[in-house]
Parts: structure tokens; C-alpha cells; sequence
């Protein structure tokens, strides 16, 4: 006959030994063996926290974050650690599972983990969009801060009263990131604003998460809670692919840079003197000829529309909008090689592969220049799913002015024929407005009275100062490629001017945002791109995204230096700026110069 144990004198009789072990009911086995997972459970949560306790901090602070957010609130106590068995949980919604799979893509090489990305119920309506994430063990427990760590009053401070943080506050791109000890939440209105809250998220992991292959290494996230949103709507770079050709991969790996620092337009100078890049099938000499040539007699190159197509979606999905331009009516000198009767004298120059502006102009007398570029604009604009169509129109030297405006005012209404809204280097000024119209100031000098009165009557502002943005200009006197008729521009010099009162006259609503151009007369390849982008790309990126009061030098220094350790884990050459602390490490060596530095046509040439 089966016996009961003896009750031990400390504790008394287990009541489950009460029990006949023959006879016991199913569901007292069932809750024994709820009490062992139970227990099983704790110990791991309790060595879990035994080891955080015992663990270094998280290798890097919330507010290291570039560009710098808007509000910051660490709590150190609230430090996460991504577990091996962490999974990815996302609000049931396609754009907001496509950014947790682009999440997962980013973390599974450095960690190796496995990263399953699943779908959680419908968010509430004030919360549409949600990513979560935490241990599997911990999925659907987590108890999360509707307030930031310490009662910061995050709704009040960015919305008014009865308005939610995730609502009109943030806006298309703002996300709110909350770090507890068990896990991570981005919570945002739009798959931009969640897109943009992991690439903080990347940046608040250690730097070996950019590493390709597996790292041995702590995968922990700083604890607190980060609110933020940009400045301006527009924040950009653009790559000059007409000089220089860059093939699809590298157009890419750009696009991919401009996403990592919260960039979201991407503007293509497509065509030039050098070469045209894109094809149009109602002018396919274009590219068949025009496309050829490049600085340098280089080889050329085009894009065919499906390669096109490609950059596109490509950029779409990291929430980049591409801004194609088609230079007119001057810096053609590659349609007219192909189409002489484009030409003021209906003679084909010769192709050119130098480096100087102003010589080159389609004939704005004849009809059949007007029929050119309705089809060019019509074909791009189909190929283009974002609001703007460039137009160029600067350095038009041979054009007389009044001609020249009337030529801009009837290609800003074949742009409005396309449904696209117009946009063109500052020179467009004195034509007559276009309804939305959007005028890229790259000069030298703030006080433009022309651009100003362009302003008054309805026009916006996207600046790019060349003696602040322009990342051809070389960092000092000895780098090996680029120029200096701007000046020399090093990170610094990029870094400390503001786009909201930078240009006399010009109130800051009136500007849309910042971008920073990259001319490629002496850039010949990825290597030396990046080298030219990094590390200033990211001080034009915190101008375009942070509110002007986290604005401080020696703060932006700081934080930029960690992410060299995060370009070398990548791959990502760049210049090892002295004004900057970096972190010991290689030295990454500068690229060597490949092209004749040639003359520029004087101080204020842009291009």
C-alpha cells in the first residue's frame, strides 16, 4: 500500500502528498507540471536578471543617436538584452511587416540569431503602427511605459492636450522607441516614421551589429525611451551619375547610406554635357550615343527603364524618394551629339569629357526642342512615382535672359502636364511661378534678393549652400579628390549653419529642407563616394532631422565619432576627419586621385 511522506518539520505537509499518487485527479498532474514550468521559468528570469545585474552597462547611450532626436529620457536601470531566441512581432499591417523584415535582414548576419518576424493583433487607432521586440518567452507579456522612465511627460511636450504622442505629433516620419528590460517597442502613425525609429535602434545596438558575418557579442539596447520626428519634410543627397557613371549596385549602396542617417530623397543629375543616363524610347540616340561618354573618355553608361524601375523600388522601400533630373536648357551637350537638330546651329558638337560649364544649350527658338523635352519629361515622370520632376536650369551662360525665362516657364508647365511638381537649381528665380514650385539654392553668398522675391510669391526652398553641403569640395588642401572653388569644407564647416535662417529674406517656413549634391567631375568610384559622403553626410542629415536646439558641435562630434567603428564593421570607407575623437582603430587610407584636376569656369560655378 502506497504511503505518504513525512511532512518535514520546517515546512509543514505538502497538501498534493495528501493525496493517494494512484488516485491523484488529472487536474492536480496538470498542476504540478504548470508548477515546474512555472518554476523553471523564474530560475531563468532570475539568472536572467542576475546576469544583467552583473553585466558591463549597454555600450552605447540613448542619446548617442545621429542624427540627435528630439527627446531622450535614458533609464540605465531598463537595459535590454537581445536574446538568441528573440522574435520580431509587428502590428498586422504589409508596409509595417515589410520594416520588420528589413529589421530582421539587419540583425541576423552580426547576431546570427534567427530573428522569426510574426504578426500581433490589430493596433488601437491612436496607435496604428507597432513593432515589437523581445525574448519569445516574453511574447504578449511585456508590460510597457505609456510615459517616459522617471514621469517625463513626453504627450505633453510635443503635442497639445488630448493629442496622442503617435498622432498628429509625430506626424509622416516621427516614431516614439521604448527600451525596458524586456524588451524594445517602436510605435509610429506611418511604416516611414517605424522605419525610421529601427535605424535607431541599429544605432543603439553595439557597433558589430553592421558586421556581415557573426559576432560573438553582448546584443544590448540602452533602456529608456527616445521621442522623435524631423525638422524639415525634405532631407536629402544627391549623386551626380552624368560625370561619372555609377551602375545600379552602387546607386544602392548610396540609397542605403542616405536611410542609415533618416534621409529620405535621393536626387539623380541624370543628364549633363558628359553623358545622358536614362533611356527614352521616343529619343533612343540618348543614350545609345549620348550615353558613351563621361569625364575622363571613360566608358559611359545608362540606365535602362527596368534598371531604373530597380532604383526605385529600391529606395521606396527605405522610404527614400528618388528626384530625377533632367538638366536644361543648358549642360546638354550629350542630346545635342545625339540629336543635332536640337542645336542652335543643327550641327552635332563634338562629344566633351571635360570639366567645364555654361557652353551648351538646346535652341529654345525651335518647336521641336519643346517636343524633346515633353517626351523626355513625360517618359522620367512615368517612371517616377515621387511628387518632383528636376529640371535643372542653371549656367544657361549663352541663353539671353529673357529667353531663358520663357523657356523655364514652358518647362515648368510640361513638368504640371506630368502631374509632377517642378523643382530647379535657384537660377529658375525670375520665371514666372509655378504652382508649388520648388527652387535648390546652392549659392555662395546669403543675400539673394532674386531667390527672396521668388519666395513671396509662393516658391519653396531646399538648401544646399556649396560652401556648407557641397561634398565634392575637398576637406582640406592635401585630399587627394575634389575641389575647393567653394572653399574647403570640412566636418565642421558642414555641420554649422542653419537651414531655417541661412538665406536673407527668407522666412524658415519657407524652406523645405536641406540636401547635400556630390558633383562626380573627380570622383570615379563606391570607394571614393563614400569617402567624399562620410563623415559629413550625417552632419548635413542631423541639419535636415533635429529640432535647432539640440544644435552643439562638440556634443555632434562625440556622438559621430562612434559611428566610425560602425563604417569599418560595414565596409564603408571614409575620411578620418582630426577635428573628430574617433575611437582607436585602422586608419582608413584616402583614396588616390585618378583624374587631372581641372579648372573650374570661376567662383560661382555650381557644376
Amino acid at each position: 500500500m502506497p504511503t505518504t511522506p513525512a511532512a518535514s518539520p520546517d515546512t509543514g505537509p505538502d497538501p498534493l502528498d495528501r493525496v493517494d499518487l494512484d488516485t491523484r485527479q488529472p487536474a492536480v498532474a496538470d498542476l504540478t507540471r504548470t508548477a515546474a514550468v512555472a518554476a523553471a521559468d523564474l530560475a531563468r528570469t532570475v539568472a536572467q536578471a542576475a546576469g544583467e545585474l552583473l553585466a558591463a552597462p549597454a555600450p552605447v547611450r540613448l542619446g548617442d543617436v545621429v542624427p540627435a532626436p528630439e527627446l531622450v529620457t535614458p533609464d540605465p536601470a531598463a537595459d535590454f538584452t537581445l536574446p538568441e531566441d528573440a522574435v520580431i512581432r509587428v502590428a498586422a499591417d504589409p508596409a509595417a511587416r515589410d520594416v520588420a523584415e528589413q529589421l530582421a535582414d539587419l540583425l541576423r548576419p552580426a547576431t546570427g540569431y534567427p530573428l522569426p518576424v510574426a504578426d500581433t493583433t490589430a493596433a488601437q487607432p491612436n496607435h496604428p503602427l507597432v513593432l515589437t521586440v523581445s525574448a519569445a518567452a516574453q511574447q504578449g507579456s511585456e508590460s510597457w511605459q505609456e510615459t517616459a522612465p522617471g514621469g517625463a511627460e513626453i504627450v505633453q511636450d510635443l503635442a497639445p492636450s488630448g493629442v496622442d504622442v503617435v498622432g498628429a505629433a509625430l506626424g509622416e516620419e516621427g516614431y516614439r522607441l521604448d527600451v525596458i528590460g524586456t524588451g524594445v517597442r517602436i510605435t509610429a502613425g506611418t511604416a516611414a516614421g517605424l522605419f525610421h525609429g529601427v535605424q535607431t535602434l541599429r544605432q543603439l545596438l553595439p557597433a558589430a551589429v553592421e558586421s556581415a558575418t557573426p559576432v560573438a557579442e553582448r546584443w544590448v539596447v540602452p533602456g529608456g525611451t527616445i521621442v522623435d520626428r524631423p525638422r524639415f519634410a525634405y532631407r536629402g543627397a544627391m549623386l551626380d551619375v552624368a560625370r561619372h557613371f555609377f551602375g545600379v549596385e552602387d546607386v544602392l549602396r548610396v540609397i542605403d547610406h542616405l536611410a542609415r542617417y533618416k534621409l529620405n530623397h535621393l536626387h539623380l543629375h541624370l543628364t549633363d554635357d558628359q553623358g545622358w543616363r536614362i533611356a527614352v524610347d521616343a529619343w533612343p540616340k540618348l543614350t545609345e550615343v549620348g550615353g558613351t561618354t563621361e569625364v575622363g573618355d571613360g566608358p559611359g553608361g545608362w540606365y535602362t527603364k527596368d534598371d531604373y524601375r530597380r532604383i526605385v523600388r529600391y529606395a521606396a522601400r527605405r522610404h527614400v524618394t528618388v528626384v530625377p533630373e533632367i538638366d536644361l536648357p543648358g549642360h546638354t551637350n550629350a542630346a545635342l551629339v545625339a540629336y543635332p537638330e536640337l542645336a542652335p546651329g543643327k550641327v552635332a558638337p563634338p562629344p566633351y569629357t571635360g570639366t567645364e560649364v555654361g557652353f551648351s544649350y538646346v535652341d529654345p527658338a525651335d518647336e521641336r526642342t519643346y517636343d524633346f523635352v515633353a517626351d523626355v519629361l513625360r517618359e522620367v515622370a512615368a517612371l517616377t512615382p515621387g511628387p518632383w520632376l528636376h529640371i535643372g536650369g542653371d549656367e544657361a551662360f549663352k541663353v539671353p535672359a529673357d529667353t531663358y525665362r520663357a523657356f523655364i516657364e514652358r518647362a515648368q508647365d510640361l513638368v504640371a502636364a506630368t502631374g509632377k511638381t517642378a523643382v530647379g537649381w535657384h537660377q529658375l528665380a525670375p520665371a514666372a511661378h509655378a504652382d508649388g514650385r520648388v527652387l535648390q539654392w546652392w549659392g555662395t553668398n546669403g543675400d539673394d534678393p532674386a531667390t527672396a522675391e521668388a519666395v513671396r510669391r509662393g516658391a519653396r526652398l531646399i538648401l544646399s549652400p556649396a560652401k556648407h553641403a557641397y561634398l565634392d569640395m575637398k576637406y582640406a588642401p592635401d585630399t587627394p579628390i575634389g575641389h575647393d572653388w567653394a572653399g574647403l569644407i570640412d566636418v565642421r564647416t558642414a555641420y554649422d549653419w542653419d537651414p531655417g535662417a541661412h538665406l536673407a529674406d527668407v522666412p524658415a517656413e519657407a524652406v523645405l529642407g536641406v540636401e547635400a549634391p556630390l558633383w562626380t567631375e573627380s570622383v570615379t568610384s563606391l570607394t571614393e563616394i563614400e569617402f567624399m559622403l562620410f563623415p559629413r553626410l550625417p552632419a548635413v542629415a542631423e541639419l535636415g532631422w533635429s529640432p535647432r536646439a539640440t544644435h552643439d558641435w562638440d556634443g555632434f562630434r562625440a556622438r559621430l565619432a562612434g559611428h566610425g567603428s560602425r563604417w569599418r564593421a560595414a565596409g564603408i570607407a571614409y575620411h578620418r576627419a582630426p577635428e573628430v575623437p574617433w575611437p582607436a582603430g585602422p586608419t582608413v587610407p584616402a583614396p588616390r586621385s585618378s583624374q587631372p584636376q581641372r579648372g573650374r569656369s570661376g567662383p560661382q560655378s555650381r557644376s
